[in-house]
């Protein structure tokens, strides 16, 4: 698939190799429905695969990243297994390209992150996140345990007493707590953000073999 083929993710391609991919649906606060939800997933193949790519920069338009997952999606999908069953391998599909892309990852997390967004905020190489963002993940909030990317990288990330915290209580955290317990590389200013996280990209080192975790 080429990159021109995506809806609602649009690509800036700058200097040294450096694409900005922005999750771009503002108007719903970048909450993810279908056609974004699989984006997500099947772009990082993409860019593995993009030889004029070299590095990637992810981030949201307007004021949020991503605001989780569309209500009007997730009302489509209740009782319905196809739709679920999809849903589930897709999720993992998201979870896995983006460990398993050869090209250095940076996340600019430029506001709200929840749902299929924090997995591609934190799980990027480098994740820069405003000072005011508010990260989290609500799972539990569903009634289910937290999976895919939480129960994989949290803990590594945060610490395990952090880790269970936030993952059991669904509690939001800003950018500058995720940044004092290590959940994120840095914490700037909002307007900041994007800025700092291309400054990385543009001194991140080429591509190497696929990550292990």
């Amino acid at each position: 698939m080429s990159l021109d083929d995506y809806t609602q993710l649009t690509f800036t391609r700058h200097a040294n190799g450096v694409l900005l991919i922005t999750i771009d649906r503002p108007d719903k606060y970048n909450a993810a429905d279908e056609v974004m939800h699989a984006e997500l997933a099947r772009v990082w193949t993409d860019v593995a695969a993009d030889p004029d790519t070299r590095v990637a920069v992810i981030t949201g338009a307007g004021k949020a990243f991503s605001a989780g997952g569309d209500l009007a999606m997730v009302e489509r999908m209740a009782g319905d297994y196809d739709r679920v069953s999809h849903m589930l391998t897709e999720m993992s599909d998201l979870v896995y390209n983006i460990i398993n892309c050869e090209k250095p990852i940076v996340s600019a997390i430029n506001g709200v992150a929840v749902g299929a967004g924090t997995v591609a905020a934190l799980l990027a190489d480098v994740a820069i996140a405003a000072e005011d963002a508010r990260i989290g993940d609500g799972h539990v909030r569903l009634g289910v345990a937290a999976g895919d990317h939480a129960a994989i990288i949290w803990p590594l990330l945060a610490g395990m007493a952090k880790a269970r915290y936030y993952l059991l209580t669904g509690e939001m955290l800003t950018g500058a707590e995720a940044e004092r317990i290590g959940m994120v590389a840095k914490a700037v200013p909002r307007d900041q953000a994007v800025d700092e996280a291309l400054r990385v990209a543009m001194r991140s080192p080429p591509a190497r073999s696929p990550r292990s975790g």
